[in-house]
């Protein structure tokens, strides 16, 4: 990309501020110079087929599931088991636990199965990292008080009794797709997971190690029982559905399910070998399949361990296994921000990343099909491969990169007709969007036992429906389109009392009401109105004392905490791109927040961010992209010079010219 780079070193010529005052000369200046820094940045690390591709950061339960997997399989590989033992040390903290996220409290059950895949490795149990650790887990309760697939895994290797794990019978994989309890009703994530596991929690597989009993982390016996802690969820499943399929001595359809469920399985291994291009559902499958008799050498099992390969990181002295990839996403994203900062569409990099994105693009059908069996494919994964689960959110922002990269291009108008038409179609009845299903709301799956992480479903949501709305803006629809007034009514509906928006995929209100901002203003919508004006003032008292924004993780479990945290460069672009959405371009509060990202950029053009400011399940399982403290303190960057530029009549951005 060496002719790229060079292009980008001479904006600052091209873009010489008009003499106003000193302090007009100096912001402008200081705003190009960063521009400069940061897009120079993703032009060197583009790669050289389009896209881009940054770390998707979440806990060491990753990392050490996928070596209690190797070990399951009986797969030696002494040198990278080291390097698994080196990053979770590393990761340890100095009280001895592990957190789900950077900042926050010991995690019970990501410090347990830390613990347990250090032991798998041999690691000492009287050293100091462990016996802190131990102490941690002992004072939490012990492993009674896990996660139920931190259970599983323990109990794979005979430290957990499979009889004390809630049922989830094989059989659920024969009920009809209206059933309240099938596969279907489950979110694309937990029915990718839970088929396996349902095979496992009937075959309940034992692999003895040597040395890996781990009864020191139990307050009471290992063999003892322990009444559950939620005893009306678990009659509800249990004594209901579980009892009358799991525990009766007589299960005529037991061997149908087994054998639906292996095939299910089956079918929906990507050609990569991926399964719904997830880390659980990729070693679920794996373990239930072996479990089931495949060998090691067989080729569903090969290209599924091929395909994790693809999401480990080696950094040298340790690896660091991905929860999943996000190339989709990250490509769509610098696309924009690229735009935004001033890359002209037909540059070749943006055209580059363009070409990428269309060749992603999925046209055979997926699980979304059971609720919408008429519509035609034309959606967006997140990953490299993910074809039974595109995922509104990527599809909307890629719909977007490509309306800037491409605009009316002929080429390319029959792939976006057929995206707009499938991003469209899964709006559902409620009038927003989930990520991959329509209708996917069912609040009772969430109060099974097996539910102990509350994302058995994937229901509407405010940041998904505001990206769509925003992405319907982009082609020219309003706020009149029968869509988004069923979308703008959804919005109000959940917005909350103080005027904000929850955010599912991102931390968390400042996320989820930029999402809703941008979207409204995208389609055109008045923002003299009362309900929007909150939004905006909440926004604007979130604003931290040194001008940025910022927002912990515990704002899942404690609202009270919305809108507070140390300030991010993410956040903080995304509160200045929802204010300038609202057209609060004089405002202190975008001056301040301006100045925030000018302050604390790195010489590199990148910025340093070390807290989460990505979900994967709201308070259980947080991620970092390691994009986002980037690409969209660019975004707003590239945003507030172009409206300088209207009001100081500076060099227009689109009028560079390529060299």
């Amino acid at each position: 990309m060496k002719t790229e780079i060079a292009y980008i070193h001479k904006i600052d010529a091209k873009h010489k501020v008009a003499q106003k005052s000193g302090k007009e000369e100096s912001l402008s200046e200081r705003i190009i110079s960063s521009i400069n820094r940061t897009t120079n940045y993703y032009l060197q690390c583009q790669h050289p087929e389009g896209y881009w591709w940054f770390e998707l950061e979440s806990n060491v339960t990753i990392t050490a599931e996928y070596l209690m997997l190797l070990k399951f399989l009986g797969i030696e590989n002494p040198e990278r088991e080291q390097k698994i033992v080196t990053h979770l040390l590393r990761k340890q903290r100095s009280d001895g636990t592990w957190a789900i996220y950077y900042d926050g409290p010991g995690e019970i059950s990501a410090t347990v199965e830390a613990y347990f895949a250090l032991k798998l490795a041999g690691y000492p149990e009287d050293s100091e990292e462990m016996t802190s650790a131990r102490d941690f887990i002992l004072k939490s309760g012990g492993v009674e008080n896990c996660r139920i697939f931190t259970k599983i895994f323990l109990a794979l290797f005979g430290n957990y009794s499979w009889e004390r794990i809630p049922p989830f019978p094989v059989e659920l994989i024969l009920f009809p797709d209206w059933f309240p309890f099938s596969i279907y009703a489950f979110s694309s994530w937990t029915r990718a997971s839970l088929v396996p596991i349902s095979i496992l929690l009937h075959l309940r597989p034992v692999k003895t190690i040597e040395g890996a009993r781990v009864d020191e982390l139990y307050v009471s016996s290992p063999n003892g029982r322990k009444k559950p802690s939620n005893c009306m969820n678990f009659l509800i499943f249990s004594r209901h559905i579980g009892k009358l399929l799991f525990k009766a001595p007589f299960r005529p359809l037991r061997n149908k399910a087994l054998k639906r469920a292996e095939e299910w399985i089956v079918d929906h291994q990507e050609e990569s070998g991926d399964w719904a291009g997830i880390q659980p559902a990729m070693v679920n499958s794996l373990l239930a399949l072996f479990s089931l008799g495949y060998p090691l050498d067989h080729p569903v099992i090969q290209k599924g361990l091929e395909a994790l390969e693809t999401f480990l990181i080696d950094k040298g002295d340790e690896v660091v296994l991905q929860s999943c990839i996000s190339p989709v996403w990250d490509t769509a994203l610098n696309c924009l921000a690229l735009v935004e900062a001033g890359i002209p569409p037909k540059y070749p990099a943006i055209q580059l990343a363009a070409e990428w994105l269309l060749k992603q693009q999925i046209f055979r059908g997926g699980d979304w099909q059971v609720k919408r069996p008429d519509l035609e494919p034309g959606g967006w994964a997140f990953e490299f491969h993910n074809d039974h689960y595109p995922d509104v959110d990527d599809s909307a922002v890629v719909l977007m990169a490509l309306q800037r990269a491409v605009g009316d291009n002929p080429s390319a108008k029959c792939a976006i007709e057929r995206g707009i038409n499938w991003v469209l179609g899964m709006q559902s009845s409620d009038g927003g969007w989930g990520a991959f299903d329509v209708d996917n709301n069912k609040e009772y799956l969430n109060r099974i036992p097996f539910a102990d992480l509350e994302a058995m479903i994937d229901p509407s949501t405010a940041d998904l429906t505001g990206r769509d709305l925003q992405m319907m803006g982009y082609y020219g629809y309003d706020k009149d389109h029968p869509v988004a007034k069923k979308a703008i009514r959804f919005l109000r509906k959940i917005q909350e009392p103080d005027g904000s928006w929850w955010g599912r995929w991102g931390v968390n209100y400042i996320y989820g009401t930029w999402s809703v901002l941008s979207g409204l203003e995208s389609i055109k919508e008045d923002f003299s109105q009362p309900w929007i004006q909150k939004a905006v003032q909440w926004l604007k008292n979130c604003q931290n004392p040194d001008g940025g924004w910022g927002e912990t993780c515990e704002s899942y479990k404690d609202p009270s905490l919305s809108g507070h945290g140390p300030s991010t460069a993410s956040q903080t672009a995304w509160s200045l791109l929802g204010l300038m959405a609202a057209g609060e371009w004089e405002s202190p509060e975008i001056s301040r927040g301006i100045q925030y990202l000018l302050k604390n950029q790195q010489p590199d053009g990148t910025w340093e961010e070390e807290y989460f400011t990505g979900t994967g399940f709201p308070k259980y399982f947080m991620l970092r992209y390691h994009n986002y403290r980037n690409c969209f303190p660019l975004m707003a960057l590239g945003r507030y010079y172009g409206w300088l530029q209207d009001q100081l009549r500076l060099p227009g951005k689109t009028s560079l010219q390529m060299s």
